[in-house]
């Protein structure tokens, strides 16, 4: 009946249904979630788009992705320059001078570059004299690049709530890089485009579903060999241990619970993004909805405000995975269904879940691009 059926109607599998119809094809998409976008859907409440699963800020240097995303509906001009609060002091994010000089009073690159050295040294020496050529987990690997202060104040306790595991615990690839700014820039990213669609993601997957037949609230592994007669391609972006029916093990995974607030002010925080990264606070970070469209004194427009706290735990049955766990066991866990896929030429695994990777917004975007239209 179909020529592909997409399992998964987020990014990845909506951006795929849309270039496989725009080539003529006949296309199904499957949704296990009572709403298309996966995580990133947005419900309006009171006139304000609240990312349901978490904040998602778009962000690339493909002209081609931006271009096309923007033909469907414009982008504004949010930048993400998120707060850390540490024990109630404020500090900016990323790491650089207005950090600096919250954290110690520098004013200078040079200043602050000294007590960044100083302590990083202090770090390496200590490695050394236990023997230790390179760093062994994150800790040492982080305290090897941005010094006592910056990990202990800003990174420590966040990270261990984010993994529910201890630095010392985690492998150092975890922080493959902590960018130091010495420059009094507060703009997260790097990338050339960056901003939130206007009237929310929503807008953008259903014009990449329009005319695409689509059905919600289905489990598609639940009656995995019947869809799979109706198509000749499957395109799962599913967990790939789950469509195995975890025939080699669990991956493990990260999840989120979400507390979601409706309060009668018409601003909390000040700030879309708040991260609390010191280790009493249950929850890693406080979202503002309204900030990432509404701006100066617009955000009066609006008198309520929604906030939404952030809780990460470890993947159980009947919540959703988020994360990926890569460390060994899980890659090398991973590798085994990797060649199992391999062996389903009539099956194309793809997405966060489907490759056990991380992907952001655009790189699932172009992934889903990539695929061949057969």
């Amino acid at each position: 009946m179909y020529d592909y059926i997409i399992v998964g109607a987020g990014l990845t599998g909506a951006t795929f249904a849309y270039k496989a119809r725009k080539a003529g094809k006949r296309c199904l998409v499957l949704e296990r979630r009572e709403h298309i976008g996966g995580n990133v859907f947005c419900e309006n409440i009171n006139g304000i788009n609240v990312h349901k699963y978490g904040a998602h800020i778009f962000h690339t240097n493909n002209k081609e992705i931006w271009d096309l995303l923007n033909s469907i509906t414009p982008f504004n001009r949010y930048t993400n320059s998120p707060i850390a609060n540490y024990k109630g002091k404020l500090y900016n994010l990323p790491f650089n001078m207005n950090t600096f000089y919250q954290m110690w009073g520098t004013k200078t690159p040079e200043e602050a570059r000294s007590i960044i050295n100083n302590q990083r040294q202090d770090a390496t020496d200590k490695m050394k004299a236990d023997g230790v050529d390179k760093p062994r987990n994150l800790e040492e690997q982080a305290l090897t690049m941005v010094g006592t202060d910056i990990y202990e104040k800003l990174i420590k306790g966040y990270t261990e709530k984010q993994w529910g595991r201890k630095c010392n615990e985690l492998p150092a690839f975890i922080i493959k890089r902590l960018p130091l700014r010495f420059t009094f820039d507060n703009n997260y990213f790097n990338d050339t485009y960056q901003g939130i669609p206007e009237g929310g993601y929503n807008t953008i997957i259903s014009h990449l579903l329009e005319g695409i037949q689509t059905i919600t609230g289905v489990d598609f592994i639940a009656e995995k060999d019947e869809w799979m007669k109706n198509a000749r391609h499957i395109v799962y972006t599913g967990e790939i241990d789950r469509f195995f029916d975890y025939c080699c093990g669990k991956l493990n995974y990260r999840t989120l619970r979400f507390e979601h607030e409706t309060l009668n002010t018409s601003n909390f925080q000040g700030n879309a993004v708040v991260n609390y990264t010191d280790a009493d606070t249950p929850f890693t970070r406080i979202i503002e909805h309204k900030h990432f469209e509404l701006f100066g004194d617009d955000i009066h427009s609006v008198p309520s405000t929604v906030i939404t706290r952030e809780y990460p735990s470890e993947w159980k049955a009947g919540s959703e995975p988020f994360y990926p766990v890569n460390d060994e066991r899980n890659n090398s866990l991973y590798q085994e269904y990797l060649q199992l896929a391999m062996q389903n030429t009539g099956v194309i695994f793809a997405g966060r879940l489907a490759e056990y990777k991380y992907y952001d917004m655009a790189p699932a975007i172009e992934r889903a691009l990539k695929i061949r239209i057969e």
